[in-house]
């Protein structure tokens, strides 16, 4: 029941503060607040406040609690500005996120030494940080399982952060080589015969590796090191009949391997070795009928020590705030088609 007195303050509505954030030089502002203030735009958007910039100096202005998440926002940015890390929009909508964690999802210490969400550190790259929870969870896994499980739609990060976190197992020393797969199938298409040698005709289904393999090291660094065997990208199909040891070993869209080529590929596991297998259970190119090895695998290998599991969902889709909402688009769709289909197979009344 609404007394006078609650009614008095519903009416008058959340409090509204002014909160100024001064930085050291308009060098370091101008990163944070970004090209023409488009991330202090973002950050309007997404938290309901006004940023009005002014020099080396920004207020935000709008209900307490969101200018708080706010200013948390904007020191999150700064603290990565003044390492060198970059402030994109992809970064602030991963700083809104981290803000939101922070002091409730997080202790001091724990993971990334500052409250915050993981990351991972590369030479060429320098340090990346998760940008959502899905993706923070996943490299907690990666870091403390030797088999990990991403599964999750498109544009989420998975293979991005796996070539990273793999990368920098190298550059650690934690293993000595990096073995980095993909089964070979035409994405409903049929491609036919495909000039070249072996090497070129596997290429093209392997380029989204190569692409994130070449965003964490340098191009020289690869090329070598794919002539040392240090880096080894190879098809799902020349996996059989190994043993991989003291390795970072990466099988990426993995929903297009059949239950016995995913048996065949976890059996690889040698000593000293972390595997990491990421896809997407509702994109398979598998013929009709074809049963998905990683549905299967996710399911056989539940509550196994050293197995992790993690799940990426539409809202956790990072390439793009349109690939964002084209997810949830199809995901309502099916979602529909599921309800009408048990619907239209419920026994009548």
């Amino acid at each position: 029941m609404k007394t006078p007195e609650n009614q008095a303050a519903g009416a008058a509505g959340p409090e509204i503060a002014e909160i100024a954030v001064a930085f050291d030089d308009n060098k370091l502002a101008s990163r944070v607040f970004g090209h023409y203030d488009q991330n202090l735009a973002l950050i309007e958007r997404r938290l309901g406040v006004v940023a009005a910039a002014n020099g080396n100096l920004v207020t935000l202005k709008g209900p307490r609690a969101n200018c708080e998440r706010a200013k948390r926002v904007v020191d999150l940015l700064a603290a990565r500005a003044r390492q060198g890390q970059p402030a994109t929009q992809g970064d602030v909508e991963g700083a809104i996120q981290e803000g939101a964690m922070q002091g409730s999802l997080f202790t001091r210490g724990e993971g990334g030494g500052d409250g915050g969400f993981d990351r991972v550190s590369t030479r060429k790259r320098g340090t990346v940080r998760a940008r959502n929870a899905a993706q923070d969870a996943y490299i907690r896994a990666m870091r403390s399982n030797e088999l990990v499980f991403g599964a999750g739609p498109a544009g989420t990060g998975k293979t991005w952060l796996a070539v990273g976190f793999a990368v920098s197992l190298l550059e650690q020393g934690a293993v000595e080589r990096l073995v980095l797969s993909r089964p070979a199938v035409e994405a409903g298409e049929r491609l036919g015969f495909l000039p070249g040698d072996m090497k070129e005709k596997v290429d093209p289904y392997l380029r989204p590796i190569y692409d994130a393999l070449q965003d964490f090291m340098d191009a020289r660094v690869v090329e070598r090191g794919m002539q040392t065997g240090m880096i080894e990208v190879a098809p799902l199909a020349f996996m059989r009949g190994r043993t991989l040891s003291n390795a970072a070993v990466l099988l990426d869209e993995a929903q297009n391997a059949t239950a016995m080529q995913m048996k065949m590929f976890l059996t690889r596991l040698g000593e000293g070795s972390r595997m990491i297998v990421n896809g997407d259970p509702t994109q398979t190119d598998l013929p009709p009928g074809q049963r998905s090895g990683l549905v299967d695998a996710i399911r056989l290998t539940q509550g196994i020590e050293g197995v992790g599991h993690v799940a990426f969902a539409e809202g956790d889709v990072v390439r793009h705030d349109l690939v964002r909402r084209i997810v949830s688009a199809y995901e309502d769709a099916a979602r529909r088609v599921h309800e009408a289909a048990a619907q239209a197979a419920a026994p009548p009344r």
